[in-house]
Order: C-alpha cells, then structure tokens, then sequence
C-alpha cells in the first residue's frame, strides 16, 4: 500500500482582508498537520479573495500577496507539507490567477490559469490572461526581489506541468478548467498524474450543486485518480454567496465531503487514500493502457520528497460515503441565510429594518433573517467562537449573556415595519410573532395627505385613486408611487433612528423585497419600496418563493406564510380575470419568461417559436405572440428601472439586474417593429391570422 493522506478546505475569505484571510489559510494548515496529512488545499485565490474584481488591476493586490506568500514562506507553515495557494500573479506584461504550489519554505511550481471563467456573474478576462502556450511547457519566472533574498531561491518553474515526487504525482487543474470542454485532467492522467488538486472559486445557484458534484466524480471514475476540490465559503464582499462543498474523490467515489451551507471560517475534510487502488484501476483499463503508449508529453519538476506512508494497522482507509442533496426550498433559506449573516457581521450595522407588508417578497425575506437566526442560535450551542464573539456585538449583549433561543436574537437585530392595509398588517404581525422580530404598525396616510396637498397648492389638482373616481394613467400611478416612495423615505429614517432610541450602536440595513418577477417587468416604483440596501431575494421568482414559503410554514415554524401564500394565489386568480390589472402576466409565466430571455438567450422570435412549442396546446399562435409582444414591451418599457435595483444576493443564472448580471442596454425602442413583424409574419405561415 502507497497511503496518502490529503486534507482540502473551504475558507470564508473576504476581498482585500489580507488579516482575515491570512488567519483562515494559517488555522487550515495548522488543522491540516493535525490531522498528520500530506497535501494542503486551499481555494482559488484565497491570499486575496476571489471577488477583489477591479481591485486585481491595482499593483498594490499583487505586491500584498507576496508579502502574504512570504509570511506563509519564512516560517514552518510548508514545513513537511505540500501547500496550494492561491493568488494573483504578474509575469511580464500579463496578470495571471495562480496556484502557488509550495514545500519546505521553497516554491516548487507556480501554476497559471488556463480556461478562465468569464460570463455571467464571472468576468476573469477583465483582471487575467490565460495562460496559452501551444505546447506544454514550464518556463523560469524569476521572483519579486524580497521574496527571493526571503527564501534564497532566485527563480521557479511556471506554466502547465505537474510534480514527480518519488512515490506519486501531483498536478493542478484550477476551476474552470475542469468544466470546460477540453479539461487538462485526461492527459496528465496519461502522464501519470495520480492527485490531482482542483483550487476553485464556484458560487452557489440554486439546483447547481449535484452538478458540479457530478463533473467532478467523473474526472477519476474511469481513468482513475484522486480528485480534491477546495471552495470558497461565505459572502467575500459581493453579491455571490460560494458554498463550499470542498471534496475528495477516489477513482470517481466520494470519499469525504465539505459543508454546503455553514457560518464557519474555516472547514477541512481530510482522507487517506490508498494509492495503489489508483494505479491498479488503470492497468487493468487497456484503452487507457494504449492511450498512455501515445500521450502528449507534459513536463514535470522533480522534488525528492516522499508523500505517502507504509501500512500500519493503525492507519484506517477512507471509504466511499453517500451525499445528502438539498430541496430547492432548503437551498433558497440556507444560502441567503448564510450569505446574510456573513453581511451582517462584517458590514459593521447591527441589526436589519424590513418593511413587511404580508406579501410574499417580504415574507420570504423575513422568513430568511428568521432561519438565519436559527442558524447562529444553533452554532452558539455548539460552542463555535466566532460566531458566538459576531452575536454578542452584533446583538448588543451585556457580558457573560447569549442568546440561546432564535426569537430573542431576532427581536434584537431585525426590525419590520408595517406600511400597508390592516388585512396585510393583521399577517405582517402573525409573522413577526413567530419569528420574534421587534415590530412596528405604521399609518402613512399622514404623509401621503401632505405630499398630496402639496401637490395641490402648486397645480390646483388633486389626485384621486380608483375608488374616488381616478382615470387609469398617470393620476393613479402617480398617487400609488407617492404612497410608494414615502415607505421608503419612512424606512429609511427608522433604520437611521432605531439605533440611537434603542442604544444601540451602527446602523440598520434596509432589507428590499422586489422579486427576480417584479425586476424583470418593471412591476416596482423606481426609488420607492423597492429600494434598499441589499435584497435576498431580487434574483428568485415568485413561483420559487411560493414554494419556499410553503417548505418554511412548516419546517421553519411560522405557520402563517401559508396564509399569505393563499392571500397571493386569492390575488393573482382575481387580477387575472381583469383585463387591464397589474401587468398581464401570471408568475408562472413569467418564470417561464426569466429563463428564456436570460438562461436561453432569446429574443422575440426566438421566444415565440420555443413557446409554441411548450405552450401550443393549449394557446393558439395568435395569443402565444400576443403575450411575447406584451412581454417585450413591458420589459423595455421599463428596463431602465434595472439599473438602480437593490444589489440582490445572487442565486439564479437567470438573475435581471443590470448592475453586474444582466448587461443589456436601457433605452429601447419599444415598439420592436422588426422582430414583431416577424412573429406576424410566422404566425401567419402557422395558418392563423394575426390581430396586431
């Protein structure tokens, strides 16, 4: 038996906290050597944070992780341990996102970059190159001054190649490269490769997990090998919440695995590998054998240091265990729970205002501050000290004091208020009550009658709304968007008051509740209540929160979500008899909208032609374009309210913030006199007339 042990992490970096991050690379090692493993593996760039974003252009971040890497260097931290680290690296003229790979205070191999991640909420082409070398190859890069007097070692191998240690070999293959559609692993393979070391930056989406998983098992199933996957963890500073789930694989089982959703810093999974296991599987695989005979050469740097240990009945083997998969109602609570309390703490607010008005958008959101809750009550039992130090600050507690029971830490840090009728009040206050937030009646119709007369006296005009008589238009979008904004101005100064009346120091963050629906069509006022400070659920649809709600009735306790499921389901069944309420859309339509226009990238037509096919059996063509048209024209109309969106946690590929998601212009000509001529056009080849 060749017995390896390797240890892999997820971290909770933060960007540009050189302090924090040194901290958790510094207690995963000294973890790692604990536990008596080989190989320490810690996530993609994580001496800096992987969301530093523009920060990675500025020379300052690329000299700060040297002098980190040094720090690391100088002292025992490498001493009889293959260390990865992660870090942003300039050679020449180009930047590139590295793996340092390190031994007994020496770097042994600095590893580049070569498919990197760009699209969507990833956009590595803007701060690195990839590294493209034809051929295979290790160059001489010659190290920064300090570091090189640091360690008495002048230059260092990069590029793509791997380590020949005398009892195995060891090779990198960072992030993207892995899900690419040429992925390195298959040819180092055939080199020899045995362990392979995957440093990853992957942010969580819903339904995304067992994906991933799966990619990443059948790397080794096959050809065989020892996979280790190492994640972030936790909010960095950005929208993304990256959900661990650090790994290690052998020959495509999984051997051991990492927290998905956890408010910890740091969190190590380690195993002990028999590697002949490896090398048996390939030898008894004659393709493999024969591909082996032809392979490409990749090059190698040799290190005269022994991994692997003898057999002892002392050593145990790590076996092959099964993975529990989240519901997609699980995913929503615990990634926005987790991404939120790493917000809290590090923001430096003390607690959150949330104007709860009894729909669904601000009762999911209460409902996650409340499973959040939950969550810190639960790691306070189980001793955790950083988040015991983070409750106590944050929650103002006398010392000595903890809060042990979810309800009381909710009456500290979350605040609702009620801004809306007394039906939807009588549900904002049942919520409240089982969640234990410090609640608030509020009547803003004081207010509004002064902006009103207001109003009056400079246009001798008065607005009036449906029940008095109004005419649809802008008499009554004006007064609904007035009413609109003074929740906003009155949430604001709340969340700027309620520190000092209730002594307490910082500042409270104004929760937003406009759903990935409302975004998408424009159904919110621009600068009213769908403003805030962040939003858990901006990039969610309502037919998600939907089920969420029903999942959080029961299995987080608040029983009365399932009331306002009902009051929304009761609401949209009644608009959708009327033909000129809200916006002509129902949720799951829209839901069915999101993904195509963003996940699938169409257009009018295109959207047109896929609709007929999900929905033609129960539409004609002529109501199907009809909606399409519709739909595109209520979304132009008001795409420019997407720009000044609440940051969203970001959960969804199919997310419609134009901020960093969803880069498409604002100004359209909304009458789409191109694309909707051609629908007409293909409607009338489909054999029905249209009605334009």
């Amino acid at each position: 038996m060749r017995l390896l042990k390797v240890a892999t992490c997820s971290l909770n970096q933060w960007a540009m906290d050189f302090d924090t991050n040194m901290k958790n690379i510094k207690e995963s090692i000294s973890r790692t050597k604990e536990a008596g493993a080989a190989i320490r593996l810690g996530p993609e760039l994580e001496i800096t944070g992987y969301g530093c974003e523009d920060h990675f252009l500025e020379q300052d971040t690329i000299t700060h992780a040297w002098q980190c890497l040094k720090e690391l260097l100088v002292a025992d931290w490498t001493d009889g341990l293959l260390c990865s680290f992660g870090m942003p690296v300039v050679k020449g003229s180009e930047r590139y996102n590295c793996m340092v790979l390190c031994l007994n205070r020496k770097i042994v191999m600095i590893r580049p970059k070569m498919w990197l991640a760009n699209g969507g909420s990833c956009g590595e082409l803007r701060w690195f190159t990839a590294w493209k070398q034809k051929e295979p190859c290790l160059e001489e890069f010659l190290l920064p001054s300090d570091v090189a007097e640091a360690l008495s070692q002048t230059t260092v191998p990069f590029g793509y190649g791997y380590i020949q240690f005398p009892d195995t070999a060891v090779a990198a293959e960072i992030c993207m490269e892995l899900f690419s559609c040429a992925p390195v692993h298959p040819e180092l393979a055939l080199n020899g490769v045995e362990v392979f070391m995957n440093a990853s930056g992957s942010i969580h989406e819903l339904r995304k997990m067992e994906r991933r998983l799966r990619t990443i098992m059948s790397a080794t199933h096959g050809r065989g090998g020892v996979y280790m996957y190492s994640n972030h963890i936790g909010c960095d500073g950005g929208r993304a919440y990256y959900d661990g789930c650090s790994c290690i694989i052998l020959n495509g089982d999984v051997v051991a695995h990492g927290l998905q959703y956890s408010l910890k810093d740091v969190d190590l999974v380690v195993a002990q590998i028999d590697l002949d296991m490896v090398g048996s599987l390939r030898v008894s695989n004659s393709s493999f054998q024969e591909q082996a005979s032809c392979k490409t050469k990749i090059p190698s740097v040799l290190v005269p240091f022994k991994l692997c240990q003898s057999f002892t009945l002392q050593k145990s083997i790590s076996s092959p265990i099964e993975i529990p998969y989240h519901c997609l109602e699980e995913e929503i609570a615990l990634g926005a729970a987790c991404w939120l309390w790493n917000y809290l703490r590090r923001s430096g607010a003390s607690g959150f205002l949330l104007p709860l008005s009894g729909g669904i958008g601000s009762s999911a959101v209460a409902s996650i501050v409340g499973c959040m809750c939950q969550l810190v009550v639960k790691e306070i039992r189980s001793g955790d000290e950083q988040v015991i130090a983070d409750a106590i600050r944050i929650g103002h507690y006398a010392e000595g004091k903890l809060p042990m029971d979810s309800k009381e830490l909710a009456n500290r840090i979350l605040y609702t208020v009620s801004m809306e009728s007394e039906y939807s009040s009588k549900l904002s206050r049942l919520l409240a009550e089982e969640i234990g937030s410090w609640h608030l009646d509020v009547s803003i119709d004081r207010v509004v009658s002064a902006l009103l007369s207001l109003f009056q006296t400079l246009t001798g005009r008065h607005l009036h709304n449906k029940q008095e008589g109004g005419r649809n238009g802008a008499e009554i979008s004006g007064l609904e968007n007035i009413r609109s904004r003074s929740r906003m101005v009155i949430a604001y100064t709340l969340a700027m008051l309620f520190p000092w009346i209730h002594n307490k120091p910082g500042f409270f963050l104004v929760l937003c509740s406009t759903t990935a629906d409302d975004g998408l069509c424009g159904n919110l006022t621009k600068y009213g209540c769908s403003s805030g400070d962040i939003n858990l659920v901006g990039n969610i649809s309502k037919k998600d929160l939907q089920a969420f709600l029903r999942w959080a009735a029961v299995n987080l306790g608040y029983s009365s979500l399932s009331e306002a499921v009902a009051a929304h389901d009761h609401s949209t069944a009644s608009e959708s008899q009327q033909d000129e309420s809200g916006i002509g859309m129902t949720d799951d339509e829209i839901s069915v909208y999101l993904r195509l226009r963003k996940n699938s990238r169409c257009g009018p037509v295109s959207m047109f032609k896929n609709l007929c096919c999900k929905w033609s059996t129960k539409l004609t063509t002529v109501e199907i374009a009809e909606k399409v048209k519709h739909f595109f024209r209520q979304y132009s109309m008001h795409r420019h309210k997407m720009t000044v969106l609440t940051p969203s946690y970001l959960v969804e590929s199919s997310a419609p913030e134009d901020n960093r998601s969803d880069q498409r212009q604002f100004l359209y000509n909304t009458n789409w006199a191109y694309q909707f001529r051609e629908i007409d056009q293909l409607v009338q080849q489909l054999g029905e007339p249209s009605e334009t």
